[in-house]
């Protein structure tokens, strides 16, 4: 069986920021891996979360803490073709107005493709309510789906 990116991450599922002056050891050597300045846990994580899984299995990752940066990462994919196990899914952050996908200096959330319905695209992913753990979100923030890699590879 090939491991994916879907069923590496499925082992953090539960791993959760730690509310505090204390801090989860794993979560900001997650962060560190790409910044130095992380100096705790209560901090946008979700890429820090990509960027390493994509780190323990050698893939293509966007070494940035920015969730948006991802979207010059690997092939991009329409959500109808989405796989689990290899896509990634940019999200822009919260409601309202938001820049479109041609701005990577804005917020914005990152996770791995886990399924969608038609309002709404499941994600697993690093600070999702402060946790690892699979999520739903609106489709109409999607600013785009990335495949990291090809399974037939």
């Amino acid at each position: 069986m090939k491991i994916t990116l879907y069923h590496l991450a499925q082992r953090f599922v539960g791993i959760k920021e730690v509310p505090g002056k204390q801090h989860n050891p794993l979560i900001l050597s997650m962060l560190q891996l790409d910044a130095a300045w992380p100096e705790g846990d209560e901090v946008a994580w979700c890429s820090g979360f990509l960027n390493f899984i994509c780190w323990l299995l050698r893939l293509p990752r966007s070494k940035s803490l920015r969730a948006r940066s991802w979207l010059g990462v690997g092939t991009p994919v329409m959500l109808e073709d989405a796989r689990v196990g290899w896509d990634i899914v940019i999200l822009s952050r919260g409601p309202g107005e938001q820049p479109g996908p041609e701005v990577i200096d804005a917020p914005g959330h990152v996770g791995l493709y886990a399924g969608h319905y038609t309002t709404r695209v499941l994600l697993l992913g690093g600070n999702q309510s402060d946790t690892v753990q699979v999520s739903q979100y609106a489709r109409d923030r999607i600013l785009g789906v990335r495949r990291l890699h090809d399974d037939t590879e």
